[in-house]
C-alpha cells in the first residue's frame, strides 16, 4: 500500500509487516510520513553553524592585550539606527525620533553654544580687553638666536639665519621671523648681524663688540621697492 493516511501508524501497518515477516517477502511501505519517520531514526543532520561572534577567520584568543590585537568585543559593535524611513523600516510612525519632545520635532532644536540651560562655555572661559584682534589680541612669534650662537662666526663678518645655519650654529625655528636675545656671552667682534627683532640686551652686547645690528622687515618685500634697514648707531 503506498496512501500516506494508510501508512500513518494504523494498525494495518503492524498486521501487513507481520505477514510479510511470515511469507518471507517483506513489504516495504513508501508514505510519507512514514519515510520521514525512518529518515530521523536511521540518520543525524548535520549541518553548519554559523559563528556570528567571531571577529575573523584568523582570531583566537590571546592572553596579553596588544595594539595588534585591539578588537571590538563580539556584538559590541551595532548598526546605527537609520531614522526616517518609513513605515518598512520596523521603527514605525516617529521613525526613530520618539513620539514627543524636543528632539522629535523638525528643524534644529538649540542655538549653537547652549548647553541645556547652563552656563555654556564661550561664557564660562576668561576674556581678554579690548576689541578682537586688536591691541593685546596678537603676538608676534619670533624664532630666537642667542648670543652664544654668533660666536661661531668669523670676527668682522654678516650675521643672518641662513649664515648659522650653513655654520650648523643652530639648528631650524619653526617660525619665519627670528630675533637676537641676549643669552650668553658674545666674544666675536665686529659682527654686522640681521635680524626681524633685538632686544635690548643684545643690542648692547653686539654694540659694545664693535659690530651693527641691522633690523630686516617682517613682511616681504618686492625687488622693484626694497625697504631700507635700519641700523644702530
Amino acid at each position: 500500500p503506498t496512501g500516506t493516511r494508510f501508512m500513518a501508524g494504523s494498525w494495518v501497518t503492524a498486521v501487513l509487516l507481520a505477514t510479510a515477516s511470515l511469507s518471507g517477502a517483506l513489504v516495504v511501505p513508501t508514505g510519507t510520513r512514514f519515510m520521514a519517520r525512518q529518515a530521523r531514526a536511521t540518520s543525524q543532520v548535520s549541518m553548519k553553524i554559523f559563528d556570528w561572534q567571531r571577529r575573523s577567520d584568523e582570531y583566537s584568543e590571546e592572553s596579553e592585550l596588544r595594539l595588534h590585537n585591539l578588537r571590538p568585543a563580539p556584538g559590541s559593535r551595532k548598526r546605527k539606527i537609520r531614522k526616517g524611513r518609513g513605515m518598512g523600516s520596523g521603527k514605525g510612525g516617529p521613525c526613530g525620533y520618539g513620539m514627543r519632545g524636543q528632539l522629535s520635532r523638525s528643524g534644529r532644536p538649540t542655538r549653537p553654544g547652549f548647553e541645556g540651560g547652563q552656563t555654556p562655555l564661550y561664557r564660562r572661559i576668561p576674556k581678554l580687553r579690548g576689541k578682537p584682534l586688536g591691541p593685546g589680541h596678537k603676538k608676534t612669534e619670533y624664532g630666537l638666536i642667542k648670543l652664544d650662537h654668533l660666536n661661531a662666526m668669523a670676527d668682522n663678518s654678516e650675521v643672518t639665519y641662513e649664515a648659522l645655519l650653513a655654520a650648523k650654529a643652530m639648528t631650524k625655528v619653526k617660525h619665519p621671523l627670528v630675533k637676537v636675545v641676549g643669552s650668553g656671552e658674545l666674544s666675536t667682534k665686529g659682527l654686522v648681524v640681521k635680524a626681524h627683532a633685538f632686544t635690548a640686551s643684545a643690542r648692547q652686547a653686539i654694540v659694545d663688540a664693535g659690530g651693527e645690528c641691522v633690523v630686516l622687515p617682517s613682511y616681504p618685500v618686492s625687488a622693484e621697492a626694497p625697504a631700507e634697514a635700519s641700523s644702530s648707531e
